[in-house]
């Protein structure tokens, strides 16, 4: 079903979100198979045994694929609808990714100390190339929200 101008902004809402929760996914997604099994740099939690380590390692990615999967069920629904916004839902998606990985590099890095990226004498180029990356995304995702606005949506000409 092709999207309609008047649906995009009606459910502009909705896109970004299913766009960020998505994002969330992915990126949790890509920090667990990669960093935490690929290259076993640290496990969710790394203040406790490696079986809890392993534990956690499983539940973060459980509340990931919840994410992942909850965001593709708001995609289908919006694609059902015609509502569907690409460049929002890719907004949303960046948005998504950055917030996550920024809040796990300054939050549960950082403040909690639940684990850090990797476990080395000098930890700054690990944690400047982390959250630089988030921001990245965060902004970048941020650029594309606020171009596709629901004023956007309704000043468009539909014909």
């Amino acid at each position: 079903m092709q999207s309609s101008w008047p649906a995009r902004a009606r459910y502009s809402t909705r896109n970004a979100w299913s766009g960020a929760l998505f994002g969330i996914g992915l990126v949790a997604f890509v920090d667990e198979a990669v960093f935490h099994q690929l290259l076993h740099w640290h496990h969710f939690y790394d203040r406790g045994t490696t079986e809890l380590g392993l534990v956690s390692d499983g539940l973060f990615h459980a509340v990931s694929w919840f994410a992942t999967i909850a965001g593709l069920f708001l995609l289908a629904d919006l694609r059902r609808r015609g509502a569907l916004w690409w460049k929002r839902w890719v907004g949303g998606v960046l948005l998504g990714a950055g917030g996550f990985q920024l809040y796990d590099g300054i939050v549960q890095h950082k403040l909690l100390g639940l684990h850090q990226i990797r476990y080395v004498d000098d930890l700054l180029p690990y944690d400047l190339t982390w959250n630089l990356a988030a921001v990245a995304l965060a902004i970048a995702g941020l650029v594309l929200l606020l171009l596709t606005r629901r004023s956007t949506a309704l000043s468009r000409d539909p014909s």
